[in-house]
């Protein structure tokens, strides 16, 4: 049994379709959204091991024709080289303007595949199938796609709104525990940006999250697509206040530059670390009070998710970084207007707001206390 979700955009409206059990159901799903029996999925090594045979399975039984395209994990496959691979294999297989594809995996695969759909042949339709909570909770939904360069995470990309979103809870049964943790940071983002009774019963439930209760991680991914939903459906193209989404990214993002993408900081774990920075931010310019900076930091940390920069058993500590090089990370920021950086701060828990009213020295310095 589903429960559905409608992102309202118009003529570029689609469903989230959320269950436990979901990919058994793929096929008849897939069809309905399918110009004609026949896509191509598109997968990593690690989902195509652990569950693209269900998935192939369901189509099988529907009677769709597919290929299967396993591309490597990790972080540096959303890059211009395997974009180039993937489209010279999609040209390859000879697929139509009318057909759609099939981005299977986390993050990193749903951000190339729905850029490459975005490109071929000026734009075919695809569909997103997130195996990761990350990506369940938040990158398969509201078409932001794109790839990272030398100087920035997702600086090259489109917005492309999938055609369909089938999210199975049964596959982070699979998904390997930091993976999952990382996945969790942007659950808890959901309540700190404007729902302080989420992040309460985040307080309450987020170990059983964590540890695989299908009841509650499906309650978790229903109240963050929800939200998702609402604010794509206002501000579809990020010109206002769908920024907000973005609480802790600017730090983190600077971050992930500085590890060179690498598996010393995973993104989850890097929004984790920049939410408190965010909120420790707010609180030295006098805009939150010092108590709900901490319930944050202590409630991550309860999930043990990292929330510094050091004297951690997180792979993070062992990179030298500093504050001077991790500024000039934030400064290739997609919010960067007439030369500023717009920061995501806030009021407190559920409270968030934008503002370019952020110093240079503000920003070094909640860097270098990170790292302290």
């Amino acid at each position: 049994m589903s429960q559905k979700i409608t992102v309202a955009l118009g003529r570029n409206s689609y469903d989230i379709h959320v269950g436990d059990g979901l990919l058994e159901q793929a096929g008849p799903l897939v069809a309905a959204c399918l110009n004609r029996p026949r896509t191509v999925i598109i997968t990593d090594e690690n989902v195509a091991r652990c569950q693209l045979p269900r998935l192939e399975k369901s189509l099988t039984q529907e009677g769709i024709a597919f290929d299967s395209i396993i591309l490597p994990a990790g972080e540096a496959t959303k890059s211009f080289q395997q974009l180039e691979n993937l489209l010279d294999q999609l040209l390859a297989l000879q697929l139509e303007r009318q057909d759609k594809i099939i981005a299977f995996g986390g993050g990193v695969i749903g951000d190339l595949v729905g850029f490459a759909a975005s490109i071929y042949q000026r734009g075919i339709g695809f569909i997103q199938i997130p195996t990761t909570l990350l990506s369940q909770v938040d990158s398969s939904v509201g078409g932001k796609c794109g790839i990272n360069t030398p100087r920035g995470k997702n600086l090259v990309g489109s917005f492309h709104q999938p055609d369909l979103v089938l999210t199975d809870v049964s596959t982070l049964d699979s998904l390997p525990k930091r993976q999952l943790l990382a996945g969790y940071a942007e659950v808890v983002k959901y309540g700190l940006i404007g729902d302080p009774a989420f992040f309460i019963w985040l307080e309450e439930n987020g170990q059983k999250i964590t540890a695989g209760d299908h009841d509650a991680q499906t309650e978790a991914i229903l109240v963050s697509c929800r939200a998702k939903a609402d604010v794509v459906a206002q501000d579809e193209k990020e010109k206002g206040q769908r920024a907000l989404l973005n609480l802790g990214h600017t730090f983190g993002h600077a971050l992930e530059a500085e590890v060179g993408y690498s598996d010393h900081l995973f993104h989850g774990e890097a929004v984790a670390i920049g939410m408190v920075m965010a909120f420790d931010l707010s609180v030295k310019m006098g805009l939150c009070p010092a108590e709900d900076a901490a319930k944050v930091r202590d409630h991550l940390t309860k999930i043990c998710l990292p929330t510094r920069l050091s004297k951690s058993n997180h792979p993070i500590s062992q990179v030298n970084m500093s504050a001077e090089k991790l500024f000039n990370h934030t400064l290739q920021d997609k919010k960067m207007a007439d030369g500023r950086v717009t920061y995501v701060l806030t009021s407190g828990i559920g409270q968030a707001f934008l503002s370019a009213d952020v110093t240079p020295e503000d920003i070094k310095h909640i860097f270098q206390m990170a790292m302290d």
